[in-house]
């Protein structure tokens, strides 16, 4: 396991939490009446739950800027920043992922003061969104440019709403993403948010790959301790929501029943 992993996380097999921001100023679902204070005040009462109830991380994502684009307008990197800026927690490291823009991303991350980001940087895919093709290359030169060397990069090599293009395995994209690419952690997840990755797919790519491997969606209180035997760690969503319901809010309740369940088995 890497160093660096264990130091910022400070727990074996972490719990890093969604943070999901309702839609932003520019999409179709964004409340004008209500206003970027809106969002503001939804997520720190999320970021407060969170808290409190013990996980070790949390993820900043724009989940409710559906349908996804490839490219962040102006106007929603700009909210996003004020967000995150107004709610970051003190106690616990953070992460960003503008859905699906990995250069929007890592500018919101440099600019927030975030220690990693969640995208898809590799591949080619056929997706809800249309042809997906990533450009890892620009997003490690941008990277650079901006001085965030130390921001960790997250990629899903198994990415929601999508299907590869080619006759790779997951495994195999996975390990070269990590020499080609400079993947710091793996992410596999299943087939849409909230959806249960597939285990043996984690523990194929657990065998041949030297960086942290994390759970990325479906995790809940009744499979945790499954996914966390093979896993270095799992980011949550869905579970944590009132009803289990993605785009409700963070229950307390919820994120303690599943924080009960990860010191059981970490």
């Amino acid at each position: 396991m890497n160093n660096w992993f264990k130091a910022l996380f400070k727990k074996d097999k972490p719990i890093i939490a969604m943070a999901h921001l309702p839609a932003l100023p520019g999409t179709q679902r964004y409340n004008k009446e209500k206003g970027v204070q809106h969002l503001v005040d939804w997520v720190k009462r999320d970021i407060k739950y969170l808290v409190e109830g013990g996980v070790d991380a949390v993820m900043y994502c724009n989940e409710d800027d559906r349908p996804y684009v490839f490219e962040a307008g102006l106007e929603q990197v700009a909210a996003m920043t004020r967000v995150i800026t107004n709610t970051k927690p003190s106690s616990i490291p953070f992460g960003v992922d503008f859905l699906w823009d990995p250069i929007a991303t890592m500018a919101v991350a440099h600019a927030t003061g975030a220690s990693f980001i969640r995208e898809v940087i590799t591949g080619v895919y056929e997706s809800d969104m249309g042809l997906w093709n990533p450009d890892a290359g620009e997003l490690m030169r941008f990277k650079s440019r901006i001085g965030a060397e130390d921001i960790k990069v997250f990629n899903n090599v198994v990415p929601e709403f999508a299907s590869p293009l080619g006759t790779r395995s997951a495994t195999e994209r996975a390990e070269s993403s990590i020499v080609s690419s400079f993947a710091d952690v793996i992410l596999v997840s299943g087939s849409m948010a909230g959806s249960e990755a597939d285990l043996s797919t984690i523990e194929e790519i657990k065998k041949r790959v030297n960086v942290p491997v994390l759970v990325n969606t479906g995790v809940k209180p009744g499979n945790v301790k499954d996914y966390l035997s093979v896993a270095d760690g799992a980011i949550v969503g869905s579970c944590l929501k009132k009803e289990g319901y993605t785009w409700n809010p963070v229950s307390l309740d919820n994120v303690m029943k599943l924080m009960k369940e990860v010191e059981k088995n970490r």
